[in-house]
């Protein structure tokens, strides 16, 4: 517990210098890059811990993103006002119900950003439930496979359908208001606010992680991702175990989604594509199968280079280089868990051969 902590003060304090380094420096903008990327890290950490930790492998995690940023941005920019009757003036009166300017000067009666965010959330863990029995049956390519269709169904959804925009996506997303002062917004004045609050998010969730790969659940997912037939043997329930991770890891993408939506202020389809799911599974394979630190700070990294336009028209193809590349040479990952253990044991060993 004492590790996790120091661990957990270490990345706070790096999150702090960044900031402090960029303000000092006059480059406050690269900011809004890293806040961006601090929300899809929390897409990377839950796909850590449903590949790394599972061994479940989901190429289809960029559609619950695109469930829960649609969705919330749906609600909040959809005006209830002509509906009228006494349900949408409960639900005004209730607080579900918000007034907001929208972009001539009127005014839409639209879902508060809360409600929009937990229905939001609340949908994607569904769908990931729903799928999630029939799907995690499969193992190997084949589960890679349906993952995979889940993922094109719900790209071509949201590029077809009018209601969300279609190939425009949704725009005049209205930020989404955390505490006074304090909202998720890509207000500039709110730039460094927003930085804190996008790596707070990312902190809780690894803390939430951390623990749960300590505990008896963690313990269970280890023996699964080892030895499945053997974990079922010894009357651990892998079914429920491998469909509890994917909800949860779901539901980590569908925050994100709802969160980068808001500060963004809109959401296209390009977020939902198959590219992206790639990307995510890239990230976690370089980082470390089953390392959630060696993940973030590699979320971080590729993530920065990627939205500052690093590797240009090529974008997509480095993620796709970078997958195959691991999978070839390093199947558990450039940071895998056991890196360090390694190096200082090779320490050791070469130190006590020098020995007389």
């Amino acid at each position: 517990m004492r590790k996790q902590a120091i661990q957990i003060a270490g990345f706070a304090a790096v999150v702090a210098g960044i900031q402090l380094l960029t303000s000092l420096t006059g480059n406050v903008y690269h900011l809004t890059q890293l806040t961006m990327s601090a929300y899809y890290s929390l897409v990377v950490l839950g796909l850590c811990i449903l590949t790394g930790y599972a061994g479940q492998i989901s190429i289809g995690h960029a559609g619950f993103f695109a469930i829960g940023g649609y969705l919330s941005a749906l609600l909040t920019t959809h005006d209830w006002s002509a509906h009228g009757g006494p349900v949408v003036s409960g639900l005004a009166a209730a607080g579900i119900l918000a007034r907001r300017p929208d972009l001539y000067g009127g005014e839409l009666l639209s879902v508060h950003p809360w409600p929009a965010c937990i229905l939001a959330v609340l949908a994607a863990v569904a769908v990931a439930y729903a799928i999630g029995g029939p799907v995690l049956k499969l193992k190997g390519h084949y589960l890679a496979m349906a993952t995979l269709g889940f993922g094109i169904i719900v790209y071509r959804i949201v590029l077809g359908t009018a209601l969300v925009g279609a190939a425009d996506g949704i725009y005049d997303v209205p930020a989404f208001p955390l505490l006074p002062g304090v909202a998720v917004s890509g207000n500039s004045s709110l730039r460094v606010i927003n930085f804190y609050v996008a790596w707070g998010f990312v902190i809780l969730g690894m803390v939430f992680l951390m623990n749960l790969v300590r505990s008896r659940v963690g313990r269970a997912l280890a023996s699964i991702h080892g030895a499945e037939d053997a974990a079922e043997a010894m009357g651990i329930p892998t079914a429920r175990f491998k469909l509890k991770i994917f909800v949860v890891s779901a539901a980590f993408a569908a925050v994100a989604g709802v969160l980068l939506t808001h500060y963004n202020g809109g959401i296209g389809p390009s977020e939902s594509s198959v590219m992206k799911s790639v990307r995510y599974l890239a990230i976690v394979a370089v980082g470390g199968m089953a390392n959630l630190w060696g993940a973030l700070f590699m979320s971080l990294i590729l993530n920065y280079l990627s939205l500052r336009g690093y590797f240009g028209s090529f974008d997509d193809a480095v993620f796709g280089v970078i997958l195959i590349l691991i999978m070839l040479f390093a199947h558990e990952g450039l940071l895998r868990r056991q890196l360090l253990d390694q190096i200082r044991g090779a320490v050791i060993r070469r130190g006590g051969g020098d020995d007389p």
